[in-house]
């Protein structure tokens, strides 16, 4: 499950984001569209009214996961804890709206050719373009190719709007062992957008970069297992006895500590659950927040949702599963963070 050769050294920040001394990882990165190519995908989905949008669908590729919980077991940690600082959003929305609006919907094409939606988060960046979700959300699990086809970011969405625009992703980056092996223990992908666009009479329109308008989540990694999380997200699909809580079109939330995991299918050495009544399609890619203030709306990225399970077998799902963040995402990270992307021609 974990390959022991790093084949690619990546600095963790020498921007000043991050305090932490370079070390070897494994990161790999795949340009998701050209600067020719990037305004056809915005109108794409904008054109028509936002129409692929709303009819997009929540991915339903690998969504559930089967084990159980391990309460008490360590979790190896492969460096010391590490932070870097939250961004403050500068957009405001309702006062009665404690949810963050970094959290919006990743929209693509999937393998079946249709347009498909999971759940993403805005993250602190040095040149505040940054989009953390699953990686599974973005790399193509189903086909050779190696990323999901016109990939998009929509902060805040709801009924097929884009309260503060549409960002194109440009740059994806995982760890090398999820790219080659799928390994589920590094499903988690960074994606660096382009400014934010939306529809006007000549087409898209530049709205400015995506952490000048809504903020980024700061990031954490190395953290004490145990630490309490606010998981927030798009549910939309049915519990295994049918019942249909959420819509999938308004974001959600849970909150509890986390707790060691043991994955049978697919198999993984040391994820993370928390206690969630998430449905699993559209739930993955759902951001896990530690110290979330709810007057600033930001936290510290903790985790990535990658699947739900039922673990005492009542036939609702209770737990939401994350790889456990150490060195190897932060490096990812900290390559992904430092790519400039510009805006939409």
């Amino acid at each position: 499950m974990k390959r022991m050769l790093a084949v690619l050294a990546a600095g963790l920040l020498t921007s000043g984001l991050v305090a932490e001394p370079a070390q070897a990882s494994t990161v790999v990165s795949h340009a998701l569209v050209t600067d020719a190519t990037a305004r056809d995908v915005a109108a794409f989905w904008l054109g028509d009214g936002g129409a692929n949008l709303r009819n997009a669908t929540p991915y339903d590729v690998q969504t559930v996961v089967v084990g159980e919980r391990v309460p008490g077991a360590p979790i190896p940690t492969d460096t010391k804890p590490g932070t870097v600082v939250p961004l403050l959003p500068g957009v405001s929305g309702s006062p009665t709206d404690r949810t963050p609006t970094t959290t919006g919907k990743v929209f693509f094409v999937g393998a079946d050719g249709r347009p498909h939606w999971c759940t993403g988060t805005a993250v602190q960046s040095s040149y505040r373009n940054l989009v953390a979700t699953a990686g599974h959300c973005v790399y193509d699990t189903q086909r050779t190719e190696a990323t999901l086809d016109k990939w998009v970011f929509v902060p805040g969405y709801s009924a097929g709007t884009a309260p503060w625009g549409l960002y194109v992703g440009k740059q994806a980056s995982t760890d090398y062992d999820f790219r080659m092996y799928t390994d589920y223990d590094r499903d988690y992908a960074f994606v660096n957008v382009y400014g934010g666009v939306v529809p006007s009479s000549g087409g898209p329109a530049d709205v400015g970069r995506l952490g000048d308008n809504v903020g980024g989540q700061g990031v954490a990694w190395s953290q004490a297992v145990g630490t309490t999380v606010d998981v927030f997200g798009y549910p939309a699909g049915p519990h295994p006895d049918g019942k249909r809580p959420y819509t999938g079109e308004t974001v959600e939330s849970s909150s509890g500590p986390t707790v060691a995991m043991r994955l049978t299918s697919p198999p993984a050495d040391q994820p993370v659950g928390v206690d969630s009544r998430f449905t699993a399609e559209g739930s993955l890619g759902s951001s896990w927040l530690s110290h979330y203030d709810a007057g600033s709306r930001v936290g510290y990225l903790n985790g990535i949702t990658i699947g739900v399970a039922d673990t005492d077998g009542d036939l609702r799902y209770d737990t939401s599963v994350s790889p456990y963040f150490d060195s190897r995402l932060a490096a990812v990270y900290a390559a992904a963070q430092q790519i400039w992307t510009g805006s939409v021609r």
